[in-house]
């Protein structure tokens, strides 16, 4: 019995698993602040993000292409000083290289998805600064099971529920990398997501980002 009773706080300490901590960041803007959560499964976005934030490098931008129903995109370093109507949206960091494509199952581009743009390249490594947040809208069955034939996903009931109930853009699932959630603002998403654009998506008021490292948080 002595035995049992000395074996029993080592079996609960091997049973116990702590709590994961992800960074987040915050995007201020005019519309508002949106706070994200970085996913450690993605560590090459991850740490990238975090480098340039830390650097001040997306202060001033703007997320110069917006869809509504479909996302907001930003991190262009052209279009800090870019005049009213250019095109932008080709813009990268001279001499960093494309980040390596970091696909995984559990990461949907359900709303308030944080992931990486990229350009028609056949690996679908992503841009070294842009990124764009998912809108998205509600899918229904039909619609779902189309897209899942189409990406090679298999979505779990959770999933499912998500995309149905809450929305997103389900066939970018497996061809762009998703990074991070928006976990505070979303309010804030939709404000910027119906603002009035340009034929070239550009909204026709400028929306400039500030973005600053914030606390990181505990999930199970």
């Amino acid at each position: 019995m002595r035995r049992i009773m000395l074996l029993l706080p080592a079996l609960l300490l091997v049973s116990f698993k702590p709590k994961e901590r992800r960074p987040t960041i915050e995007i201020w803007t005019n519309y508002g602040t949106m706070r994200l959560m970085l996913y450690n499964e993605t560590p090459l976005h991850r740490d990238n993000m975090l480098k340039l934030v830390r650097q001040g490098f997306y202060d001033s931008l703007l997320f110069h292409r917006v869809i509504k129903d479909f996302m907001i995109q930003g991190g262009d370093p052209e279009s800090r000083h870019a005049q009213p109507g250019a095109m932008l949206g080709r813009g990268e960091i001279q001499g960093a290289g494309r980040i390596p494509a970091e696909f995984r199952s559990t990461l949907i581009h359900q709303k308030g998805a944080l992931a990486a743009a990229r350009d028609n390249n056949p690996e679908k490594a992503s841009s070294n600064c842009q990124f764009y947040i998912v809108q998205g809208k509600k899918i229904s069955t039909a619609e779902l099971d189309a897209f899942q034939q189409r990406n090679g996903m298999t979505y779990t009931a959770e999933q499912r529920r998500l995309y149905e109930t809450v929305g997103g853009t389900p066939h970018l699932d497996n061809n762009y990398t998703v990074f991070g959630q928006l976990i505070e603002g979303m309010d804030v998403l939709d404000a910027i997501a119906a603002v009035a654009t340009d034929r070239n998506d550009r909204p026709l008021q400028d929306v400039r980002m500030v973005i600053r490292e914030g606390k990181p948080i505990k999930v199970k």
